[in-house]
């Protein structure tokens, strides 16, 4: 290339460039939403009022409409920037979350997320205990689920390569009928509902159901949540927790998510919920790790009564050979309402009367 033919090939490049930029359009940029809640805490209780405001900034254009959500339920559509909406009574447990939906008429949008949490506006009950009866448990068994049904005691155990579904007598401890689970899956919760037995798996997105009279197994099913912990059932649904504050009721026909809660008393919202025991409106939780079982109202995810188990584990003289794990197992006798707990490779099960 002729030296004198560079600069021309330069001053031409450059002209094209500016104007291929001069002639862009400007693009058009998102309006930004805030929202705010009055009063402003750190704490918000079930059934408070609240205002919430949303101030929104358009930078070019003109805004179309804002629409304002809680927990994916619609509680205003607006064409102003600045509005605020009043929420005469908070409703849900746990984490809500709010969120501002804002669209300018050149369908530009953008989205702002709020979240605040919701506690219960009474305090629960500290429960006490008699131990009314021992009775054995297999220190092979780390237990995941406990149910009485027509004077049977059915148990659902958990570990890779040892998980399964038991039947047994509940004076002795003496094994009916067992049914083992592939060792690639880890058995959590257990229920009976329906004339079958249903059983998650922890990690596997997986559960089992089994006739109840000879645990053949029916069918598989999938369920949502990244992991299976507790389950029972209201004689309708099933009823599992997964690791977190929910409660998640389920079609027991196809698995469809019904409706879910979230756990809370008056100072915190409780997490790891674990196995799970429903009886007349309310459900009794293991907490994973603690020596605590906590009674919900199965309607509002309200804590309304706190069993703390500290003594029993007193009970049971440790050696360094025995491999005791965590409390875990609530199974309540139909007839006496007392309550059968145990835990993880317990040698015992203790048989109590809630005071």
């Amino acid at each position: 290339m002729k030296n004198w033919l560079i600069p021309i090939i330069l001053t031409i490049l450059v002209f094209t460039t500016f104007q291929c930029c001069t002639s862009n359009p400007k693009r058009s940029r998102k309006p930004v939403s805030t929202i705010t809640l009055s009063p402003n805490k750190q704490k918000y209780y079930l059934n408070d009022k609240i205002d919430v405001t949303v101030n929104t900034k358009i930078h070019d254009g003109e805004l179309e409409n804002i629409t304002l959500y809680l927990n994916n339920t619609k509680l205003i559509s607006s064409r102003e920037t600045s509005f605020t909406f009043t929420i005469d009574s908070i409703s849900q447990l746990g984490q809500n979350t709010l969120r501002a939906v804002a669209v300018k008429s050149d369908e530009n949008s953008n989205t702002r997320v709020f979240n605040f949490e919701v506690l219960s506006n009474t305090p629960p009950e500290k429960l006490t205990y008699e131990i009314i009866a021992e009775h054995p448990h297999s220190t092979q068994h780390f237990t995941q689920g406990l149910e009485f049904w027509n004077g049977f005691l059915y148990e659902g155990t958990g570990e890779h390569g040892k998980s399964a579904i038991y039947k047994k007598d509940p004076a002795s401890g003496r094994i009916l009928l067992s049914k083992p689970l592939a060792d690639k899956y880890f058995g959590e919760g257990i229920t009976i509902l329906n004339d079958k037995i249903y059983q998650l798996t922890y990690k596997s997105q997986l559960g089992f159901s089994y006739n109840l009279s000879d645990f053949a197994v029916i069918d598989s099913f999938r369920f949502d949540s990244k992991e299976g912990w507790g389950l029972t059932n209201d004689g309708k649904e099933l009823i599992m927790s997964n690791g977190t504050s929910s409660l998640i009721w389920l079609n027991p026909i196809d698995y469809s998510v019904v409706r879910q809660i979230q756990v809370a008393d008056n100072q915190r919202v409780w997490m790891y919920l674990n196995e799970l025991e429903y009886s007349k409106g309310n459900i009794w939780a293991n907490v994973w790790t603690t020596n605590q079982i906590i009674r919900i109202d199965a309607e509002t995810g309200k804590v309304t009564g706190i069993l703390d188990l500290e003594g029993i584990l007193s009970i049971m003289h440790r050696s360094q050979a025995e491999r005791i794990d965590v409390l875990n197992g609530i199974a309540i006798h139909p007839k006496t309402g007392h309550l059968f707990v145990t835990g993880k490779l317990w040698p015992k099960m203790f048989e109590i009367k809630v005071l």
